[in-house]
């Protein structure tokens, strides 16, 4: 499993921890992170690239491999080993030294390095492309109509759950958040529980899904308020705490929800985790296994499923200082080169190419429950706003906390969370 994927998607749910909150846009603080360069023959121009550490083996020498294959301009690649590679990158642009050409950033550019002007506007790069890309993964890599990055490779939560668990119990998999409270109770037994996200009773994983699948966003669309302080939403927090409550969520399992043991080991009939153990989980129960979306909750309520994705930004200002070139590089390799993109999503773990056209190329994800996950993205895919900063992300998952494990009243608990948002949006709105 990729710690550094698992990060990314774990920032998606709103967890409260700085470890897992790197891309809400903080390019301050100093980092000291060892790298790896490699530099590569190509024309007479010069690039230089910069990639975090993936935890799959094989990433570095093939992203070496497709700079190597490009021929308008020799391409340096800067493998940055550690976990503070986006600390590091923010840092960099700050002090505008060593900056690179092009380079890979969670969820695309954060806002600061938008407002700040720190990478470019590749909308025209992109250009006619722009419809082969999953359109929720574009979108957040856009702000007020400008995409500041290439998508690169999707990764995704999602919820697995047994076949036969199920079907025993005459009961087909949940859609709705009833059904799957009722699928829950129903198969739990004193030797496997019902469902499973996390150690903490699923607050962490779930914060912001509670939002999504009651059929809210974050933020409104101007982005100065938060657009859940509904009864629905309220709604879909109490039930949460009432299935927390009700003995049908295992809430001690021998692993945490981003590894696949509880599912494996029969500890859980259902769980909630990334599509990084498809594998494994096929592995263990073959046909006897589906995956789908968070269930909808509430009359309001919509399926979802978070999703991250990194993608490759051009600087405004890189070591080489010609945006053009950095401009044709990034659209050759995350546009044009499919076969290099199918590689990538494909042969290094099980992820999603951002262009859907092409999952039926990647065996992993072109048929059964990878074929159903790779769907989602595109029909429920969610992602974190690019103005839910660290403090409004730290504000929430207190609240719901308060809520689900304290049994606070939900419109006196988000009203502390609208309030903090008001104010922190009112600063980086520019």
């Amino acid at each position: 499993m990729n710690v550094s994927r698992r990060r990314l998607l774990s920032a998606s749910a709103g967890l409260a921890t700085a470890a897992v909150l790197t891309a809400c846009g903080s390019n301050t603080g100093g980092v000291s992170t060892g790298s790896k360069s490699s530099s590569t023959s190509g024309g007479s121009g010069k690039i230089v690239q910069w990639y975090h550490e993936y935890g799959e083996k094989g990433v570095q020498e093939a992203v070496n491999r497709y700079a190597k294959d490009y021929k308008d301009a020799s391409v340096t690649v800067k493998w940055n080993p550690g976990t503070d590679y986006m600390k590091l990158l923010g840092t960099t642009l700050l002090s505008g030294s060593g900056v690179p050409d092009v380079f890979e950033s969670e969820y695309g550019a954060t806002l600061d390095m938008i407002q700040k002007g720190q990478v470019v506007n590749l909308t025209d790069t992109i250009g006619d492309a722009k419809s082969t890309f999953s359109q929720p993964v574009l979108d957040r890599m856009t702000l007020d109509g400008k995409i500041y990055a290439i998508p690169q490779v999707v990764d995704m939560q999602l919820l697995y759950y047994r076949k036969s668990v199920l079907e025993k119990a005459k009961l087909s998999a949940p859609t709705t958040f009833e059904q799957l409270v009722e699928a829950a109770k129903a198969v739990k037994t004193n030797d496997m529980g019902g469902f499973f996200a996390g150690n903490d009773g699923g607050v962490g994983v779930l914060g912001n899904l509670l939002i999504w699948a009651s059929g809210f966003d974050q933020l409104n669309d101007d982005h100065t308020d938060v657009a859940f302080m509904e009864q629905p939403f309220f709604d879909a927090v109490s039930a949460y705490r009432d299935f927390h409550q009700s003995g049908a969520l295992l809430t001690a399992a021998s692993k945490d929800w981003f590894d696949p043991a509880p599912f494996v080991n029969g500890e859980t009939a259902m769980q909630w985790g990334g599509l990084w153990s498809l594998r494994d989980i096929a592995k263990k129960w073959q046909d006897d296994f589906g995956v789908i979306a968070f269930p909808a909750i509430g009359a309001s309520g919509k399926q979802a499923v978070p999703f991250g994705a990194y993608g490759s930004c051009v600087a405004a200002k890189g070591t080489s200082n010609d945006v053009e070139a950095a401009r044709k590089f990034a659209k050759w390799l995350w546009v044009d080169q499919t076969d290099k993109q199918v590689d990538f999503a494909n042969s290094f773990g099980t992820h999603i190419p951002s262009q859907p056209d092409l999952t039926e190329k990647c065996s992993q994800i072109n048929s059964g429950p990878g074929k159903d996950a790779a769907k989602m993205v595109d029909k429920y895919g969610k992602a974190p706003s690019l103005f839910w900063t660290s403090k409004i992300s730290d504000a929430y998952s207190a609240a719901l906390t308060n809520v689900v494990k304290k049994g606070e009243d939900p419109k006196s608990a988000f009203a502390g969370v609208q309030s903090t948002a008001k104010a922190e949006l009112k600063r980086v709105n520019k």
